[in-house]
């Protein structure tokens, strides 16, 4: 078996998580968040579509992490956003942070929006 190194490149990737926080570029952010190449900032949760439509034009596609559990986005949600011309793929917190880590790691045009676990 041969392993590689995971290199990101200046892009910030997900250290960790645990319950109602997430460990971003060795920082600490408690709640809600959204994470993209650039930075992790907090964000309002399924009421904040503006700072997700905002990264149209920097991403391909959007992740969502629905907390501890795979669930279903709202459908308004999720058709502001498809209406906006953002792909969005919801899965529980856990598998959007490794699956963001892992695009990220490739050079995609990510971002991934994250419930707390």
């Amino acid at each position: 078996m041969q392993l590689n190194e995971i290199r990101f490149d200046g892009a910030v990737p997900i250290d960790g998580y645990g319950p109602g926080f997430f460990r971003v570029a060795d920082q600490v952010i408690e709640g809600a968040i959204y994470v993209t190449a650039e930075a992790a900032r907090s964000w309002g949760g399924y009421e904040d579509t503006e700072a997700l439509i905002a990264l149209i034009g920097e991403i391909d596609v959007l992740f969502i992490g629905t907390g501890a559990e795979t669930g279903h986005v709202p459908a308004a949600f999720r058709k502001t956003l498809e209406d906006a011309g953002l792909g969005v793929e919801a899965m529980n917190s856990p598998a959007a942070c490794r699956t963001y880590n892992v695009l990220l790691s490739e050079g995609r045009r990510v971002a991934v929006a994250l419930l707390p676990v």
